[in-house]
């Protein structure tokens, strides 16, 4: 079988690597993490069976998608969380599981048939759970379609009413005076991972960041002896922020 991986987060690279390693003189695997690279003259080319889209931020030209099988991985239990900023909305909303989708993609976003749905624990930071959601992308889902052979997946469609998450902003990483611990340590965590823009308050003339969230403690014995909220914090002049 022939596939080509398109990825920009270095979790994923690394395991498309590490697939393609595996899968050496069996299957030809391409994987591309540049968008200049990812062409529709590169994939007319190869001639790929698949083209797999795990955390691929940039637009896909018609020319790609309506030629060739294109499958997403969302981290939502479609068509539920439909949107941008799957992982942030489910934390927020007091979500601690969730599902990862696999869907063929359509003109709609998130709209399109689903292949499978693998089981996606939401504990941890934003880093960890990218990385475990990763580990079952590259060591269970896409190796099912590998598997397949001529008998290709059939995916179907969804159902159920959708749900549109709203791509959040980095201003909407603001911790503010009316959260409790809980929510705190939630904001800090979801945003706690590579490239993210980290959760944060301000203070003067300085941008305090926090990353590294952790409770200390038990909570036993009342809230004398309630587990303690510490993290990372990164001071930063307001003025050196980019514009949000």
């Amino acid at each position: 079988m022939r596939i080509i991986i398109a990825t920009i987060k270095s979790w994923n690279i690394e395991r498309a690597r590490a697939l393609q390693r595996q899968c050496e003189g069996v299957h030809d695997i391409v994987i591309y993490t540049r968008r200049e690279e990812f062409t529709a003259d590169n994939v007319c080319d190869f001639q790929p069976d698949y083209i797999f889209l795990p955390h691929w931020s940039y637009i896909m030209p018609r020319e790609i998608t309506d030629r060739w099988e294109c499958v997403v991985f969302h981290m939502t239990d479609l068509p539920y969380g439909r949107g941008g900023s799957p992982l942030q909305n489910l934390i927020v909303r007091g979500h601690r599981e969730t599902k990862i989708s696999a869907i063929r993609m359509t003109e709609k976003i998130d709209g399109g048939p689903v292949y499978m749905k693998r089981a996606l624990s939401l504990e941890g930071s934003a880093q960890e759970i990218f990385v475990r959601c990763s580990d079952i992308i590259f060591r269970e889902m896409i190796p099912r379609f590998l598997d397949s052979g001529k008998e290709r997946l059939l995916p179907v469609p969804q159902e159920g009413e959708p749900v549109v998450f709203k791509r959040r902003k980095p201003e909407d990483g603001r911790i503010t005076p009316d959260m409790d611990t809980d929510q705190i340590y939630d904001y800090i965590r979801m945003l706690d991972a590579e490239g993210y823009p980290r959760a944060f308050i301000e203070f003067g003339g300085y941008r305090l960041e926090f990353e590294q969230a952790a409770f200390s403690g038990d909570g036993a014995g009342g809230a004398d002896h309630a587990a303690e909220l510490s993290a990372k914090v990164v001071f930063r002049r307001a003025a050196d922020q980019p514009p949000v």
